[in-house]
């Protein structure tokens, strides 16, 4: 009988924990996120899905002055900027050597320029009996999309809020109805992560 052959792939033993903060947005936006090993393309899928993100809008990594990305999304019109190719770096690779409270920028929508901060606040034990990815902690409903950015989403809030604003009726509209700022649950943020972003790749 033919010996069984030894498996090399090490199973994975930690998670890695991020912290999402939307940047020159008041009061906070932000998510605390529990996620495995994967690649940084794996990563903008999770940011997406937790804060709220349909993924309608092209992105990249800013990290230590360089740049991460889909090399094939971002070839065509955005100048010389030479990306790194964000579907094939893993997280176990890009944070080895890094420590808590490692910070680096994600940008969503070029147009209305979405920064957001993102934190890796260091590995964790795996839980028995837990699954992920997750999130654990957060505040705050993500603003819509192609609302204009921090100063278009701050000049929505105002008009929403004020029935008298001229474009109150018009927005609601636009929105589909009520818009809660305030919202914000992490189990049903959790549902979203793992449902994953509708028709996206299988070769992460």
């Amino acid at each position: 009988m033919p010996r069984a052959q030894k498996t090399t792939a090490k199973k994975q033993s930690v998670i890695y924990q991020f912290k999402i903060v939307l940047l020159d947005v008041e009061p906070l936006i932000w998510r605390r996120i529990q996620v495995s090993d994967g690649t940084l393309d794996k990563l903008h899928e999770h940011i997406q899905t937790a804060l709220g993100w349909t993924n309608s809008h092209l992105h990249q990594f800013i990290i230590g002055g360089k740049y991460y990305g889909d090399a094939k999304l971002l070839d065509d019109g955005w100048g010389d900027t030479d990306f790194i190719d964000s579907t094939r770096l893993r997280l176990s690779k890009l944070l080895e050597k890094k420590r808590k409270s490692f910070r680096f920028v994600y940008e969503y929508d070029f147009g209305d320029g979405w920064c957001h901060e993102i934190v890796f606040e260091g590995t964790q034990p795996l839980e028995a009996g837990a699954k992920y990815p997750r999130c654990i902690e957060g505040a705050r409903a993500c603003p819509p999309e192609d609302v204009g950015g921090p100063w278009g989403y701050a000049d929505f809030l105002e008009a929403i809020r004020d029935p008298k604003h001229e474009n109150h009726e018009d927005l609601l509209e636009w929105i589909g109805g009520a818009f809660n700022a305030e919202t914000f649950d992490p189990l049903e943020t959790t549902k979203d992560m793992r449902r994953g972003l509708p028709n996206w790749r299988d070769d992460r």
